[in-house]
């Protein structure tokens, strides 16, 4: 299976992006699934991440209520809707599957496939 993330960009303070993980090889029905990030000079951290089955979901306190995770079986690609963003936000981020799971995943080190990162930096 092969990820591949993509949408980001630059954006202004409090505007919106919506992030795409791209999953070929396999339906993204057998994974559950997840958005880190990485900012300059700091470790990668978790930001959101969706359920095998159900659509069950978790989310960093830095951007509840805010960020959106969501997948679309029938173009078989995860989003992360990022609304109201702020320059802490700038990072790259990154999309992750797993298929020993079925509720949200929290931990990097339980994933098992990788896309790359794609940068958004958000402008104050």
């Amino acid at each position: 299976v092969q990820l591949q993330a993509c949408g980001g960009g630059l954006a202004q303070a409090g505007s919106s992006l919506r992030l795409s993980c791209v999953v070929s090889g396999r339906s993204i029905r057998n994974y559950a699934m997840g958005w880190f990030r990485q900012a300059p000079g700091k470790e990668r951290e978790f930001v959101a991440a969706i359920g095998r089955v159900g659509g069950d979901t978790e989310y960093a306190d830095s951007v509840k209520g805010r960020f959106i995770i969501s997948r679309d079986y029938a173009a078989n690609t995860m989003y992360l809707r990022m609304n109201s963003l702020n320059p802490e936000d700038t990072a790259d981020y990154y999309c992750a599957a797993v298929q020993r799971a079925w509720g949200p995943v929290l931990s990097s080190h339980a994933y098992e496939y990788w896309g790359q990162g794609t940068q958004v930096t958000v402008s104050s």
